[in-house]
């Protein structure tokens, strides 16, 4: 049995295949996927809500080692109070991005994190750091 918090074991395996400057993309309910690029999907949407992005963010942090962090302009202007609360000094510096570039920026991404939040924009891409 794990000892850390994360007990998905499709996450856990993630996390344990990043290499330095992997992105991680944690969306909401809505955030489209690519479809033509091979990025995996790790869908946790369960219902509207759960899990949240804040808290799927916050279980996947007790093992991923982040640099920093890429959001869009859309997600600040927001300014909900779930994106206030990320602990900055553990995700780093952050870029910004439009939404249309973080759609694009996906392609690239290790994965894809689809949670069940549904609050406009609530899409945050992590990138993988060193422990070292």
């Amino acid at each position: 049995m794990k000892k850390t918090r994360l007990l998905h074991a499709d996450l856990s395996r993630l996390v344990a295949t990043l290499g330095h400057g992997d992105m991680v993309l944690v969306t909401d309910a809505g955030m489209p996927a690519p479809h033509d690029e091979p990025v995996e999907v790790i869908d946790l949407a369960l219902t509207p809500g759960i899990p949240g992005i804040a808290s799927t963010i916050e279980v996947l942090l007790s093992e991923m080692q982040v640099e920093s962090h890429i959001v869009a302009s859309e997600t600040l202007e927001r300014g909900d109070a779930w994106f206030s609360a990320l602990p900055l000094d553990v995700i780093g510096p952050r870029s910004v991005v439009t939404h249309q570039e973080l759609k694009a920026l996906s392609r690239r991404a290790r994965a894809v994190v689809r949670t069940g939040e549904c609050t406009p924009y609530a899409n945050v891409m992590l990138v993988s750091g060193v422990t070292f």
